[in-house]
């Protein structure tokens, strides 16, 4: 199986379908690049590089117990662009893989990246502080971080219906929905608790403001995970080159439910039918 070493030598493992422009996906926190599937075959197959990698801690990565800071994250993510030598790339991340994309544009810059697509992203900011004041107040992320760590396979089955929204009558087998939960399941505790912190309380709004490339911001209206008013509709304000689309219904796990109309995005996007 292919892999890279990180930034700290850590060894990650990544996949890599198609030929053509390369796209690389940043998957969010606890989904390894198994979460991509309905993205990388068929985008795969229809003229473009498909690459994704398993951040670490997760899925086939090294299990280690450091490094989840967005910092680190970042250099792994340029280490995967060295190592593949990838140029003209377009990065698409969910969720704190967002993060983890606007740091590496921050930290490394855009000498091989040409666009990127956010989606259902956690930026640029979830923490309540003081000049953030409609933030996620501190204790309510502690509470609900201590009832997960508890036990985590519950706690995931538990929230696998708001994670797709369901509710809004979005159709997702309960098959799939084992098998998403089982994929969250597949990184180590200590991941899983460190990423989401990373997530939910790194400062991205500078960042995010000072972007260089072209960005599609997409994003849920009834997402649970990342609520559409706290992060993409504050990120069409910051970001200085983006097209925004809102998927009404749609949860934060539109990579799936909404896998038809998110890949046409993402290669009108990508081939340039959207600026």
């Amino acid at each position: 199986m292919p892999y890279f070493e990180g930034s700290d030598g850590t060894s990650l493992f990544y996949t890599d379908w198609g030929q053509g422009k390369p796209v690389v996906f940043v998957a969010g926190a606890w989904l390894s690049s198994s979460a991509w599937e309905l993205q990388m075959l068929p985008l795969s197959e229809q003229g473009l590089r498909c690459v994704a990698y398993d951040k670490r801690g997760h899925g086939r990565s090294d299990w280690v117990g450091h490094g989840f800071d967005y910092d680190t994250l970042a250099d792994d993510l340029a280490a995967l662009l060295d190592r593949l030598d990838l140029h003209d790339v377009t990065l698409v991340a969910h969720s704190m893989g967002g993060g983890e994309v606007i740091r590496y544009l921050s930290r490394h810059g855009y000498d091989r990246v040409s666009k990127v697509v956010l989606i259902a992203v956690t930026a640029p900011l979830m923490l309540h502080t003081p000049d953030n004041p409609h933030g996620i107040d501190r204790s309510l992320f502690d509470a609900l971080a201590a009832e997960r760590t508890k036990d985590r396979p519950r706690w995931m089955a538990h929230n696998a219906q708001a994670f797709f929204a369901t509710h809004l009558g979005n159709q997702v087998s309960s098959e799939l929905i084992a098998w998403t939960v089982q994929k969250c399941l597949d990184c180590s505790a200590k991941a899983a608790a460190e990423v989401v912190e990373t997530g939910f309380s790194t400062d991205l709004r500078k960042e995010a403001g000072a972007l260089q490339v072209p960005t599609l911001i997409i994003h849920g209206d009834a997402d649970a995970s990342a609520p559409i008013d706290l992060c993409a509709r504050r990120l069409t304000h910051l970001v200085p080159d983006n097209t925004y689309k809102e998927y009404p219904g749609a949860g934060h796990g539109i990579f799936l439910t909404h896998a038809t109309q998110l890949n046409q995005d993402l290669r009108d996007f990508i081939e340039g039918a959207t600026s």
